[in-house]
């Protein structure tokens, strides 16, 4: 139901002004009522139905604050903003010192704040009444209704019942009376259902007050079973001898389930209700205690899900968070009631198959898991598509207890990432060494920068026909103090991983750049620079502001420059692409796809993107064999596809003499490889460029 707001104002203007802001909200329009004096306002008001007052301090009838005072004791509980002059606030600004809720200022009413704000302030009073409304019944509520309270002589009888007693046992004062107390309070143990003694007949033994143990349960007249605490005294006469005993008890049953409900949160993630890493844990170690005993291999499968990232961050967190939900009921339904899905943080699961006998079980649970979630996922209307990648580990072989496991099967899900994505892999010792590895290179890396280890090599792109240089491809080296040189397949994906990527991406153009304006300080004439760059790079939200910027810090030739880029990366967005790359082409920057074939870009795709040059993939160059010419097929169709789109063609991965000779005969411009030079520091590749040719 629409909010309804009564403006109060003589001034038409303003009324339509302020009709047409509020009829065209965002959120949805408001009823909208006017009346022109305040004794029309004050009529409108009695007949209730107002949920905001708008009101013109000005009116035929009445002027200024008391024009307020009076309409606000007629709407003490519905909100007011005054109307007034920007110049002019000193009365609105009293108002409020009044009782308004603020003012609108003419100039500003058609300002789309201004339903925004009403809406709150309509919001807010309706919190507060409601608060109102619970604050008052709970006061109530505490003073009528107080603790049980029943009292007796000294042979143990009822002489006195509450009525909270009342309520509680389900005896009344009447039928309780004169009855011993055991059966009027008759008390068990909650856990064991055995009979507790009354903490009554206690003090009427002893003369001293005690209290009910812990886990006390009242069963009252019907059966009904409450969780009660209480406290017992003895009542003395004005002797001080003991006369009587009486007992304060109340009902518990809602801290009880309290305290099961944070014992449950506490132990179960919020958004999916799986069990967390603190219940997991404890399921772990009581599976192990139980494995010792009946020689099982309880299996732990650890569960990332794949290009969640990617849909959390273009369709927004409240989708992500239904994904993870349906994803989790999906993995209960994979498994047994034994077993156990736990959510372990974000979008990973792990999954304790408690009483496997063989690792072949986890095997085909893990199986079904990557099958059931193939089925794309409807959220909001939406299909959805993920996987996962998934590491197994196994008691007792890939851990003693639960730290082990986990951390066991978190590495082997790490391996399977590396596979490919969408597969399972179970955790050999190997891959410990390997994850040592890769942490010890992440830590190397940090420094590397810092310690100026990087270096670039320099491979020349030879032209077939006369045999010239006609360029360079710079390629990332790592001199580490200790290793030697390291090359980038040991270390590009660990700083892709770790987001290291992006300042060592930088390093490299710089540096690239400076090379280009040295050489051209030594005589040597303009060269053509290849760098590649990686899909972070390209996607990096600074790429070109931070490309340009070395340029310009450079002083290097723009056409001396060419990015290469692989298919992937351009088709992952092709708008933004073809915006960012027409920014570099207009520049004078020359582009490149990089391992062209490899990719699952069309025609009518590439055709977009102002490209100069096609490298043909090395994969491709290798396969040619010029006595079958099934084999070259695909690189003499990549020439005559760049020939078609007016780009250069540059093979890589030349090795032979038979490659080059297929390459030439089929119109390939360029090659680049180990049959014409490996990569070679600055100072050997400007010995080429000096002759020209390769050495």
């Amino acid at each position: 139901m629409a909010n309804r707001v009564l403006i109060i104002s003589p001034d038409t203007e303003d009324t339509r002004t302020l009709r047409r802001s509020l009829g065209h909200a965002r959120d949805g329009p408001f009823d909208v009522e006017s009346v022109f004096t305040l004794a029309q306002g004050v009529e409108r008001i009695r007949q209730g139905g107002i949920d905001a007052i708008l009101a013109d301090l000005t009116l035929p009838d009445n002027q200024g604050l008391a024009c307020f005072d009076q309409l606000h004791a007629a709407a003490r509980h519905v909100p007011i903003l005054t109307l007034c002059d920007l110049d002019d606030e000193a009365d609105a600004k009293e108002a409020v010192q009044r009782g308004a809720q603020g003012w609108l200022s003419r100039g500003y009413f058609d300002n789309y704040l201004v339903p925004q704000s009403l809406r709150n302030i309509i919001e807010r009073t309706k919190v507060e009444q409601r608060l109102y409304v619970a604050m008052a019944r709970a006061e109530i509520t505490l003073n009528s209704i107080g603790d049980a309270v029943i009292s007796t002589d000294m042979t143990g009888c009822v002489d006195y019942l509450n009525a909270a007693a009342e309520l509680i046992t389900g005896w009344s004062r009447k039928k309780a009376h004169g009855r011993p107390i055991a059966e009027v309070l008759d008390i068990v143990d909650g856990v064991t259902r055995r009979q507790v003694v009354n903490p009554v007949e206690y003090v009427l033994q002893s003369d001293r007050a005690t209290g009910l143990t812990s886990d006390a349960v009242l069963v009252g007249v019907h059966g009904k079973c409450i969780p009660i605490e209480d406290s017992a005294a003895p009542i003395h006469d004005w002797d001080g001898k003991i006369v009587g005993a009486v007992m304060v008890f109340r009902d518990i049953s809602n801290a009880v389930a309290l305290m099961s409900k944070m014992r449950h949160q506490a132990q179960h993630d919020f958004l999916t209700k799986l069990p967390n890493r603190i219940l997991l844990n404890d399921r772990i170690s009581q599976a192990i205690a139980s494995a010792r005993r009946n020689n099982a291999n309880p299996a732990l499968l650890f569960l990332d899900l794949d290009k969640f990232k990617h849909i959390n961050d273009s369709l927004g967190h409240a989708v992500g968070d239904q994904l993870l939900q349906a994803v989790s009921e999906r993995l209960v339904n994979c498994v047994r009631a034994s077993d156990t899905v736990s959510r372990h943080g974000g979008d990973e699961f792990v999954i304790l198959l408690a009483d496997e006998r063989q690792p072949h079980d986890a095997a085909l649970a893990a199986e079904k898991i990557l099958l059931a979630l193939s089925t794309p996922f409807l959220i909001e209307g939406q299909q959805l598509h993920t996987s996962t990648s998934i590491g197994i580990s196994v008691f007792p072989l890939d851990g003693m207890d639960a730290a082990a496991l986990i951390k066991n099967a978190d590495t082997a899900m790490y391996h399977a990432k590396e596979h490919g994505r969408n597969n399972y892999q179970f955790f050999s010792h190997d891959m410990n060494t390997r994850a040592v590895e890769r942490q010890l290179i992440e830590n190397n890396l940090r420094r590397a920068l810092e310690s100026h280890e990087f270096r670039l090599h320099y491979q020349p792109k030879v032209d077939l026909k006369t045999n010239r240089i006609t360029g360079v491809e710079a390629l990332l080296r790592w001199e580490h103090p200790e290793w030697g040189l390291v090359l980038p397949e040991r270390f590009i994906m660990i700083a892709e991983e770790c987001g290291l990527i992006i300042p060592i991406g930088r390093w490299v153009l710089n540096e690239a750049c400076e090379q280009a304006v040295r050489w051209r300080n030594e005589g040597i004439s303009p060269v053509s620079i290849a760098v590649n760059v990686s899909a972070l790079e390209f996607r990096h939200r600074d790429f070109f502001e931070h490309a340009l910027a070395i340029l310009q810090t450079t002083g290097v030739d723009p056409t001396c420059l060419q990015l290469e880029l692989t298919e992937s990366v351009l088709m992952r967005d092709v708008a933004t692409s073809a915006t960012l790359l027409a920014q570099f082409k207009a520049m004078g920057v020359q582009i490149a796809v990089d391992d062209f074939g490899t990719g699952y870009s069309s025609l009518s795709y590439l055709n977009q993107f102002p490209i100069d040059v096609l490298k043909i993939d090395q994969s491709f160059v290798r396969a040619i064999d010029t006595a079958q010419d099934s084999d070259g097929g695909i690189v003499s169709a990549v020439i005559g596809m760049g020939k078609n789109l007016n780009q250069r063609v540059i093979a890589e991965g030349v090795e032979d003499a038979g490659q080059f000779a297929f390459l030439d005969a089929h119109g390939c411009n360029e090659g680049q490889g180990y049959f014409f030079s490996k990569p070679v520091n600055a100072g050997q590749m400007q010995a080429m460029l000096n002759t020209g040719a390769c050495i």
